[in-house]
């Protein structure tokens, strides 16, 4: 029915938007309509409409925006279950708008009118990763600051911060020489983390007991080089995760063992049959 279509509804929300108020909606001819939004969430409802109605909506959400934290701007000072968030703003708008939360499911607004910027969050629970969002505008009256506000800063936080509950996952053992060996492992889950990951230690022992001197690697680091391996040897590796509250579990590869020679050597026997 496309050719009977008079044109179309769109309309953009805020999430989180504790005014309550309605959407703004767009009237369009076209198919397209370009949007100057801020970093907070947004969702946005399209319905073609023609002589009899409205059709049933589609509805999009804008995807996270992939710009990092905002360093040095924002700043999160624990208290307990409490966290306190200041800023010091390039320019004085009339208030700011703070979003917080652990996703776009859970967030919370409001808005913040002191000329100095600061804000406390109550109750935050423990090892649980927040992102806290901060928009100024020069709009501060209960509405949709759709078309009012500029996002100031991101960070993300954790009230308490734990040990990772889980080590890396898949832990595998590649390129095997008698003196080397790759090690490849898959990073520990958000949700495992329980607080900001620094980085991994990995350790190996060979048959006999003895341990090596764990390596610290970075938190970015998935792969690592064992080398100085000693020939015809069994060793196990095992690797974990660690925050500024510590070190998680450690995860154990499966025993390899390096060869007695650098290469496989393959003896091939050539035969000449005859028939008779």
């Amino acid at each position: 029915q496309s050719e009977n279509i008079l044109g179309y509804y769109v309309n953009v929300e805020r999430i989180p938007n504790s005014c309550r108020n309605s959407p703004d909606r767009i009237f369009l001819k076209d198919r397209k309509v370009l949007l100057n939004v801020s970093m907070a969430y947004y969702r946005v409802n399209i319905s073609a409409y023609n002589k009899a109605g409205e059709s049933p909506q589609a509805i999009y959400i804008v995807p996270d925006f992939s710009a990092t934290d905002l360093p040095g701007q924002i700043h999160v000072k624990h208290q307990g279950t409490n966290a306190v968030v200041t800023w010091t703003p390039e320019y004085n708008p009339k208030c700011f708008v703070v979003d917080w939360g652990s996703g776009k499911e859970d967030m919370h607004m409001k808005i913040v009118t002191t000329a100095t910027g600061n804000f406390t969050l109550d109750n935050c629970q423990p090892y649980k990763l927040y992102k806290i969002m901060i928009h100024a505008s020069d709009v501060c009256q209960c509405e949709s600051f759709t078309r009012h506000e500029k996002t100031f800063g991101v960070t993300h936080f954790y009230s308490v911060e734990g040990v990772p509950r889980t080590g890396p996952a898949n832990v595998t053992i590649l390129n095997v020489t008698k003196h080397s060996a790759l090690v490849k492992w898959t990073e520990i889950a958000a949700e495992d983390r329980l607080g900001f990951l620094q980085g991994y230690r990995l350790s190996y022992t060979d048959s006999s007991g003895k341990k090596s001197l764990a390596v610290t690697l970075n938190s970015s680091t998935t792969s690592y080089l064992l080398t100085g391996l000693k020939e015809k040897t069994i060793y196990c590796v095992q690797i974990s995760g660690f925050t500024n509250a510590g070190e998680g579990p450690l995860t154990l590869s499966e025993p390899f063992s390096t060869p007695k020679y650098g290469t496989v050597e393959v003896l091939c026997i050539c035969v000449n049959q005859h028939q008779s």
